[in-house]
């Protein structure tokens, strides 16, 4: 497929102009000459958001069959572009094409998870509550339940996984799921793949025959364009994955509309890791390794990269210590996604360096003469710098990481009531931690969307039961997650049906199950089969 710098507005390939702009390749530090992308403004966000508006009564009433054969058109399409789509995310981001291949399967496998969650039915959450005219003292009317979509939804990109949170990431997939136009602005980092992914997700639109304003990706530097579609009226709901900078000003956008609009914003997380004391006295060097190993994963560019360590002081720790240090010594700088995104790694290792009383215990390979290349740094610190010193709760975004040495567990108790939201908390435990672990347990359950044991928070499952989200400011809402198929809940707004006459409800709560959906009748779980008989 050839990448003309033209943006998708419905079917149609529309050159911005609103400035220019080249693809650039961090590994080499320089611009990809062709193409020359077109950037638009305020006019291309109405031409997209008037046919998003159009199509949406449309499209949402897209048999439930065909939605889903549409999201695995749009797997199928992707798998299509081949090594043609790698290699030119490879160009884009510096990211190895292995990993790369990984998430292209991720992406692919998120897409049809969502046609699964499509075709059966539940995520409409059918609900009827049958009159019953003789009650007394008042009778009940016939009350019946269904999800509809909200709206068009704004999808922005995200720079540190060029497909699996960006043009047919999980905010587009969930969205088209659950029945809603898609307008997409392409991350600035990764012009060419965003053509690429988009084109193939507007050949699906119109291999199945669906609405024109389905979908439309556009290009835009600066803030100009997210702005404009934030606020425009049309759009209903967003999808972000970014800074906390970028999350709260789309919020402050969405908030101030005449209509205010949910952002659900996915922004900023340290993923505290609490090593217990049963654990590092049994296998302090295996985990002090591991560690290491999900803290430089794709140069630390992950949202839960392990960025804190907690763990009561001792010989057990320090065994840690040098195990994780031993390691880190060996990794190779990586390069990062964009030189901002170096540039902001190197400004916060340096603020955490200058912190008084911490201290740089290991170090990476140098990155040498190379270009935007990350060099691994661990530090050890004292719980009163953490709670004295706010450089020490920020993102690094970066394979960067400070230790907190604990005097004893009560201590330890006083982090976790003070760290932030999370998406991530880990607990390193054996069975002789259970005891601690559980009077923890609450705070944790306060503090963040997942807890995991005995492994590293980087690599999120897409799955059913997966929660990628947490409280502020790890997310905008802790209600929601971003992966896994409830992310589809973002997207639906419930509506009651009153006495209407069978021939007007939608078909999940017509009398026959047409969809052969699981519902819940009168109180009782009513599976299809059920429901046929």
């Amino acid at each position: 497929m050839t990448i003309n710098g033209e943006m998708l507005i419905g079917f149609s390939e529309v050159r911005g102009n609103e400035g220019e702009q080249r693809a650039f390749n961090p590994a080499t530090n320089s611009e990809i000459a062709e193409p020359v992308f077109g950037m638009g403004g305020a006019a291309e966000v109405e031409r997209a958001a008037s046919l998003a508006s159009a199509a949406f009564d449309s499209y949402r009433k897209v048999p439930l069959e065909n939605r889903a054969a549409f999201l695995e058109a749009i797997a199928d399409n992707i798998l299509d572009l081949g090594d043609e789509l790698l290699e030119r995310a490879h160009a884009e981001t510096g990211l190895p094409v292995q990993r790369l291949q990984g998430e292209r399967a991720r992406t692919v496998g998120q897409l049809r998870l969502f046609a699964e969650v499509v075709r059966d039915g539940h995520f409409l959450g059918s609900t009827i509550d049958h009159a019953q005219p003789g009650r007394q003292p008042l009778p009940r009317a016939d009350l019946r339940l269904a999800k509809v979509p909200v709206g068009p939804v704004a999808v922005f990109g995200a720079s540190n996984f060029p497909l699996a949170f960006s043009v047919a990431g999980g905010d587009t997939a969930s969205a088209l799921a659950a029945g809603a136009p898609v307008i997409v602005k392409a991350h600035s980092a990764h012009l060419g793949t965003s053509r690429l992914v988009g084109g193939a997700i507007q050949k699906a639109v119109k291999e199945q025959g669906l609405p024109e304003g389905t979908f439309s990706l556009l290009f835009g530097a600066g803030r100009t364009l997210g702005e404009a579609l934030v606020s425009h009226k049309a759009i209903k709901a967003v999808g972000f994955t970014g800074s906390r900078q970028g999350g709260i000003a789309l919020m402050r956008i969405a908030n101030a509309r005449p209509e205010p609009i949910p952002v659900y914003a996915e922004m900023s997380s340290i993923n505290p890791v609490f090593l217990f004391p049963g654990a590092l006295a049994t296998r302090a060097e295996e985990i002090g390794s591991a560690f290491a190993d999900s803290l430089t994963m794709g140069a630390g560019q992950f949202c839960t990269n392990p960025g804190l360590v907690v763990a009561i002081d001792g010989p057990d720790l320090d065994r840690f210590v040098r195990a994780a240090a031993d390691a880190l010594a060996l990794k190779r700088a990586q390069t990062m996604l964009t030189p901002g995104i170096f540039d902001a790694y190197c400004s916060a290792t340096r603020n955490v360096s200058a912190v008084q009383g911490v201290t740089k215990v290991a170090e990476g390979e140098s990155a040498g003469e190379r270009p935007n290349a990350a060099q691994a740094v661990l530090y050890v610190t004292d719980p009163a710098r953490l709670l004295a010193a706010r450089e020490l709760e920020a993102e690094m975004f970066g394979p960067a990481s400070v230790i907190i040495r604990a005097r004893d567990f009560d201590e330890l108790l006083q982090i976790a009531e003070h760290i932030e939201g999370q998406l991530t908390v880990t607990l390193q435990i054996d069975a002789v931690d259970h005891a601690d672990a559980q009077r923890l347990m609450p705070v944790l359950e306060r503090k963040a969307g997942r807890i995991l044991a005995n492994g590293f928070p980087t690599g999120v499952e897409v799955c059913r039961a997966m929660v990628h989200g947490g409280p502020f400011p790890s997310t905008s809402n802790p209600m929601f997650t971003s992966v896994g198929a409830t992310a589809i809940d973002r997207f639906l707004r419930p509506v009651c049906y009153q006495d209407l006459p069978d021939a007007l409800l939608p078909d999940a709560l017509k009398e026959a199950n047409p969809l052969g959906a699981w519902r819940l009748v009168d109180g009782a779980v009513v599976e299809p089969a059920q429901a046929a008989t």
